[in-house]
């Protein structure tokens, strides 16, 4: 689900984030967590009306969900000009904030 709203697989996302143990929700910006939620909650729906019985149709309707996030994603991009996956975590805000308390 991860990779299809964000393009990313979670392993590639902790390491743009560069991210060791640290959790990757922890260290998301707060549209990013806004389309992870988009993500889970359409996947939710999805599968409450479909109520997939196999491993395999929960992956097709986790994709789903995440496709669906993922065009959000590209829209909100097209519009703002800006990338919505951002290299910046929970350290290097407070990083940047420390610094300008200085």
């Amino acid at each position: 689900m991860t990779k299809a709203w964000s393009g990313l697989s979670v392993k590639e996302y902790k390491k743009h984030k560069d991210l060791k143990k640290e959790n990757l929700r922890d260290n998301m910006t707060n549209l990013e967590l806004v389309l992870n939620m988009l993500a889970e909650a359409t996947t939710t729906e999805i599968s409450k009306e479909k109520k997939p019985k196999t491993f395999a149709q929960n992956k097709t309707i986790a994709k789903q969900g995440g496709t669906i996030a993922g065009n959000t994603r590209k829209e909100i991009e097209e519009k703002t000009g800006k990338k919505v996956v951002s290299k910046i975590s929970a350290k290097k805000l407070l990083d940047i904030k420390n610094k300008k308390l200085k």
